[in-house]
């Protein structure tokens, strides 16, 4: 993959993100800063039961590519919160479209909600957990519209080091959903 060349964009045509300038007075000093508006997004935690493996997703990322780095990210299923539906439906229609399984949306556990970006856009992404097995494959997943995704099974044995490996582009999401899931199985005595 290589990027052929940058242009300037006309933002007021864009549709996912807005640049504004925001104006405010801390401290009784007026002060200004830079955003985006952006949109929200959902991701999804998931553990394959038969492979005893989470199932994360692997993409070109331009902004990445842009930074000097091969543009591939390893990241949960995700995606944005383009349309008026609950965000776990929003969520189901991710793992199907991006991974190829079915999961019913109330099967998925939410996590919680957080913040993203918060020096420029604090658009927020709702995280869920789901478990899947191959009985609830439907598809070869991949993506729609000319996304280009490839799936990525990491076992729970490898899990652990492959968070904390720097050679890996990955996303503080996905980094906080595996923390999550071995912190849920810990006992207290494991503290």
């Amino acid at each position: 993959m290589r990027i052929e060349d940058f242009e300037t964009c006309d933002l007021n045509e864009s549709r996912y993100i807005h640049p504004k300038l925001a104006i405010y007075k801390q401290n009784g000093e007026s002060r200004s800063w830079e955003i985006l508006e952006s949109a929200d997004s959902v991701a999804i935690l998931l553990y394959h039961r038969g492979y005893d493996s989470f199932l994360f997703v692997r993409q070109f990322r331009p902004a990445l590519y842009a930074r000097n780095s091969d543009g591939m990210t390893v990241e949960l299923c995700a995606g944005l919160v383009d349309k008026e539906l609950p965000l776990c439906r929003i969520a189901s229609e991710e793992i199907e479209e991006e991974c190829g399984y079915r999961v019913d949306p109330s099967a998925l556990e939410k996590l919680g909600t957080f913040h993203t970006c918060v020096g420029y856009s604090g658009s927020r992404q709702t995280l869920y957990y789901a478990e899947i097995d191959e009985s609830m494959k439907v598809g070869e997943g991949g993506g729609i519209d000319g996304e280009d995704i490839e799936l990525l099974f990491v076992s729970v044995k490898e899990a652990k080091r492959f968070i904390f490996d720097d050679t890996i582009a990955r996303t503080p999401g996905l980094m906080f959903a595996v923390t999550w899931w071995f912190c849920d199985r810990e006992s207290p005595d494991d503290y």
